[in-house]
Parts: structure tokens; C-alpha cells; sequence
């Protein structure tokens, strides 16, 4: 029996019901408390309107929310059987990365386990590679390859800017289809990847352990790393606009290998062109949240926050308390439990849920890793960091 139904079967002289608006920043699609007082006795319920917006949008925006909300980077992936089950069906991951029933399909499995607070677009930041005249691919156990990797001026000058309406129309489909699917109830999230790292694959022709020829390029040849990091600028300026308006409700832009650069470097190579797209899209999506992730960023905090995103997410080589101490309380901050984490006991992973959001504080933190989730990761130890994470209260 709800809180309404409870009052007015017990509607006496003594019976004392209110319902007042829940605090709320944007808007008043918001929470309601509702109080009932029944001889002598209180009892308090949240009723949350069909039409509030998700937690996570609502956290991000440091509106009083109950607890953190949770999702976990790479959680539509290898760790669940279900995907492992369509893995075997449809082997390669281009093929089940650019198909709009497969992205939908995918992006959803956990959602219908964990019932996480973000739901993210499955996909990889190279996605848009294609689309730009840079031919790649992704190999099962060897990662991304690209096969011409453009070393002059005149080989970037081939790099076309991307128009996602044309080349991955299956994204702009499966990001409608999961907006419509999973309604308010969690955030649908799209990303993309920043100018540096991207170029980064691109220079190396793949992964990298030392970034010797994107170092070697911006070094000794400046004006052409410039020019293919203002290309992949404007193109993901384009490609964020484009998930925003096909259902993304906030977009997260992993530049993760910018922590290569040392700070000064990172200041000509990286900062301003994440600046550019997010005052870019700002302009025109003034109230889409921007989350930046850089692993091993501890060194660049202050910096990442100088890009003017909505969100840092920490990675898990950094305190939380220190990381928000740093970055200050203005700034909502996303993560950071250790991936590894999920390999322990369920006391263990239980104790480092509490510690982070403890460090974290309740206003703008978003609960998720430091880092994507790791394959192998025992399913059920997923299902108990979701499982203790939504049935936090502050």
C-alpha cells in the first residue's frame, strides 16, 4: 500500500497529509515528498513523476538526489554471457558495432540485468574512422589497426571531416531506439573520442606502448598534427551534436591517452581542441552534460577542468577526496573503484563502494569505475556492485 493510499483510508481529524515540491534546479518535472501523519505517527515517501528526469541528469546538475546514480564504463561487453553467446554469432566487432539491431541489442543487455542509471551507446571511439578516409580495422586480440597511417601534410590533407548522418547512420538509429526504450528511467549516454587520442591511433597505426610516432610528429612537425587534430575537432563537434539530437542526454569524450603528454604539451596539443567542442556544442546543446575521461590523470586534473566540461571522471589511480578537493565542488565528478576491485569478495567490493562515495560527497558524483570493466570480470560480482550501489541512501 503507497503512502496516498495508507492516508486516505485513514483519513480521521488526526490524519495530517502534505505533499510538497522536491528542491529542484531546471525544472519543475521533479519529486515530490509526501508526508502523512497518522495519530501521532509520520511516514515520508518519495513519489517521482513519470516525467522527471533521469538521476543521473539530475545529479549532474547538483539537484538533491537520495544516492549516487551508477553505471560502469565497457558495461555492455565481454564480461556477460549473453554477449560472449552473440560474439559467437557475429564474430567481428565492426559487424556488431555498426548494425543498429545489434548496438540496440547489446547496449541493452545490462540494462535489463543491473538496471544501471546510464545506459551507453555501444560502439568505439574509432567508429567514425571510416567516414573520414582513414580505412582501420579491429582485430580480435590484436585491437585496432590502421592500415595507412597518414605521416604528411598532404596524407592528412586526404582525412575528410566527418558527416555522421551518412556514414553511421546506424548510430543515430540504435541512440533512438534506446531513448525510446529506456524512457526516463536511466540517462541513454553516447561518446565519442577527443582530437589527441584519436590522432594517436591514427599516428601509430594502432595501440601504443611508448606514443613514439605521435611524439615524433608533434616534435618535429607540429603544423601537421595541428591540422589533423582541428579535423577531428570539427568532426566531433559534428559527431556530438549528431547523438544529441538522435537521443543521447549526455555524452562522454574519452581522451585517454592524453595523459602521454606531459603538462605543457597537453596544454598545446589537448586542452584547446577539447575547449573548442565543448564550448562548440555548448552553444548549440547549452544543457547537454559533457563527461571527460583521461586515464592516469591525476597529474592533469586542474587542466581537465579548465576544458569547461560538466563532468571529470577519475580514474582510480586518484583519490576521491583529493580529486574533488582538487577540482572543486562545481564540478561533478564520475567514478573511480578500481576495475580490479571486481575480482574480490563481495565485503571487499562492498567496503570500496562506501569509501568512494563517502570521499565523494552527495552532491554531483556519478558512481562507475576508474576504468572500463575488465573481461573476466565473474558476473555476479557486477550484479552485486549495482545491487549495493542502488540501495545507497545519503
Amino acid at each position: 500500500m503507497s503512502i496516498l493510499q495508507l492516508c486516505s483510508s485513514s483519513l480521521s481529524s488526526s490524519t495530517i497529509l502534505s505533499i510538497s515540491p522536491r528542491n529542484s534546479i531546471s525544472s519543475p518535472k521533479s519529486s515530490r515528498i509526501v508526508r502523512c501523519s497518522v495519530e501521532g505517527t509520520t511516514v515520508t515517501e518519495r513519489k517521482v513523476s513519470a516525467t522527471t528526469e533521469p538521476l543521473l541528469l539530475r545529479a549532474v546538475k547538483g539537484e538533491v538526489v537520495d544516492r549516487p546514480p551508477v553505471w560502469l564504463m565497457r558495461q555492455a561487453g565481454r564480461y556477460m554471457k549473453s554477449y560472449q553467446t552473440l560474439c559467437e554469432k557475429y564474430p567481428s566487432f565492426r559487424d556488431r558495432s555498426e548494425n543498429a539491431d545489434l548496438v540496440f541489442e547489446i547496449s541493452l543487455q545490462p540494462w535489463k540485468v543491473f538496471k544501471p542509471d546510464g545506459v551507453i551507446l555501444f560502439s568505439d571511439i574509432l567508429t567514425p574512422l571510416t567516414g573520414m578516409n582513414i580505412p582501420f580495422d579491429i582485430v580480435k586480440g590484436k585491437g585496432p589497426i590502421i592500415f595507412n597511417p597518414p605521416q604528411s601534410a598532404a596524407d592528412v590533407a586526404q582525412v575528410r571531416e566527418f558527416v555522421p548522418e551518412e556514414s553511421v547512420p546506424y548510430v543515430g538509429e540504435a541512440l533512438k531506439r534506446l531513448r525510446n526504450e529506456v524512457g526516463n528511467e536511466a540517462a541513454v549516454l553516447g561518446f565519442v573520442g577527443a582530437p589527441f587520442t584519436l590522432s594517436s591511433y591514427v599516428i601509430e597505426g594502432g595501440s601504443s606502448k611508448n606514443f613514439t610516432q605521435i611524439k615524433k610528429l608533434a616534435f618535429s612537425q607540429p603544423k601537421v598534427l595541428h591540422a589533423l587534430l582541428e579535423k577531428f575537432t570539427t568532426s566531433m563537434i559534428t559527431y556530438i551534436r549528431y547523438q544529441a539530437d538522435s537521443g543521447a542526454q549526455a555524452v562522454q569524450i574519452f581522451d585517454s591517452w592524453a595523459t602521454e603528454l606531459s603538462p605543457v604539451d597537453f596544454e598545446e596539443f589537448s586542452l584547446p581542441y577539447l575547449k573548442q567542442i565543448v564550448e562548440a556544442v555548448k552553444q548549440t546543446h547549452p544543457n547537454l552534460p559533457l563527461i571527460l575521461y583521461a586515464s592516469g590523470s591525476g597529474g592533469l586534473l586542474e587542466r581537465l577542468a579548465r576544458t569547461g566540461v560538466d563532468v571529470v571522471s577519475l580514474d582510480w589511480t586518484v583519490d576521491m577526496a583529493e580529486g574533488r578537493d582538487r577540482l572543486g565542488r562545481n564540478i561533478a565528478v564520475q567514478g573511480n573503484v578500481d576495475p580490479g576491485v571486481l575480482f574480490g569478495s563481495k565485503e571487499f567490493i562492498t567496503s570500496r563502494i562506501h569509501d568512494t562515495v563517502k570521499k565523494a560527497g552527495r552532491d554531483k558524483h556519478i558512481l562507475n569505475l576508474g576504468h572500463g570493466i575488465k573481461v573476466g570480470t565473474p558476473e555476479e560480482n557486477v550484479a552485486h556492485f549495482f545491487e549495493v550501489a542502488q540501495g545507497i541512501r545519503y
